[in-house]
């Protein structure tokens, strides 16, 4: 795959922070990517997420699905998203994207933004939707704009089916991988790092799927108890960051340090927070056999060599996380309705189907489930580029 598209680097005129767009590829003139906000951001980070997003789209092509792929990008800014300064900074870049948004960057909630926020800054910044460059793809704009905001009203369990969307998909394809190994979900234990939409929402399946989750880790250490954590309670003491209000605490959960959660003895760990969290320096800490990457690049490369030669399979992020961007489009497009129950048995069938084919494709050639990932979306972009159009 050849250089992006386009690459920006904006710098704010009040703080001087700056912020980031990458589109990696256009596929029918558009491109789809969140926007994140963290401080240490980098243009270098945005452009390795880009790519990303045109491998996740690619994935879930399916010819006889509404929902037809869009092309990569991701959007970046530098700055902590609990800084006095963060949201005027959200609604300056989105002003400054406005042009971007309103002709081929769809985009949305990232780490560190919620998608109120994002609507609220969207709106501020003079935009329609974050995601206007692809109505005119729709058949019926009124319809869809109308079936979508329907999903996002519809709660389970008091957290909203977007915010569950994504977790559903990563805990499928825990529980995939361990089918695969015939590995029983009773006994299995699980450590997640990050407990905001994608950590949470994952860390509820899983546990409802029989898992035992004994670690989970925020900003203020890990939370762990080789008995298992009761999950219900520490979502329910979450504030807008993921940060879990100790005082919730049941008598057996010991307060560990942050990275605690890496060595917790766990078949399973699931990164779901941020990018570069486990390097050549803390992996040989890691007794786990799976590690399934809900965040966005939280392996770094030369860590997942070391990880494969002793045998700890990395399920990648293009796959694994892949369901919350899907989810979207299919409602959307009218592949699904807004339903809970058809978001997820729909979500279930794709990322088990799409985590079957990865692990059959790595076992088949010797490689990582990673360089399998790649190799399907090799396979599948000259289908795309020949039937939609394709913009380097």
């Amino acid at each position: 795959m050849t250089a992006p598209l386009m690459s920006l680097v904006w710098t704010d005129h009040v703080t001087g922070r700056q912020g980031f767009l990458v589109v990696d590829r256009l596929v029918r003139g558009v491109a789809s990517g969140g926007l994140r906000m963290r401080a240490g951001c980098t243009l270098q980070e945005v452009a390795g997420l880009a790519r990303g997003m045109t491998m996740k789209e690619a994935l879930h092509y399916a010819p006889e699905g509404r929902y037809v792929p869009l092309g990569g990008a991701k959007g970046g800014i530098d700055c902590d998203p609990r800084a006095p300064e963060a949201y005027g900074l959200l609604v300056r870049y989105l002003r400054a994207m406005r042009p971007y948004i309103e002709s081929f960057w769809t985009t949305g909630e990232d780490l560190g933004l919620t998608q109120d926020l994002v609507d609220r800054a969207v709106a501020e910044a003079g935009l329609v939707s974050s995601i206007q460059a692809v109505y005119p793809l729709l058949d019926d704009e009124t319809a869809a704009r109308e079936r979508l905001a329907d999903a996002f009203a519809v709660e389970v369990d008091g957290i909203g089916l977007d915010e569950l969307a994504g977790g559903c998909g990563v805990a499928e394809a825990v529980l995939a991988a361990l089918d695969r190994a015939s590995v029983p979900y009773r006994g299995t234990r699980v450590a997640v790092q990050g407990l905001g939409t994608m950590g949470g929402a994952t860390a509820r399946f899983l546990a409802r799927a029989g898992l035992t989750v004994v670690a989970v880790a925020d900003v203020k250490g890990t939370i762990a108890d080789p008995a298992g954590l009761d999950v219900e309670a520490l979502l329910a003491a979450r504030d807008a960051y993921g940060t879990v209000d100790r005082s919730v605490l049941g008598p057996g959960d010991r307060e560990l340090p942050g990275d605690a959660w890496l060595s917790a003895e766990a078949e399973v760990l699931v990164p779901a927070a941020v990018s570069y969290a486990i390097d050549t320096a803390n992996q040989d800490g890691i007794t786990a056999r799976w590690i399934v990457e809900a965040a966005n690049m939280p392996v770094r490369p030369e860590a997942e060599e070391l990880l494969a030669a002793r045998g700890v399979t990395v399920l990648p992020d293009v796959v694994v996380n892949s369901a919350t961007n899907a989810w979207w489009w299919w409602t959307l497009f009218g592949d699904i309705g807004p339903d809970a129950d058809e978001a997820f048995a729909h979500i279930r069938r794709s990322m088990r189907a799409l985590i079957d084919l990865t692990l059959t494709r790595a076992e088949a050639d010797g490689t990582t489930p990673r360089t399998a990932a790649h190799a399907l979306v090799t396979d599948r972009l000259p289908l795309i580029a020949e039937r939609f159009g394709w913009y380097r």
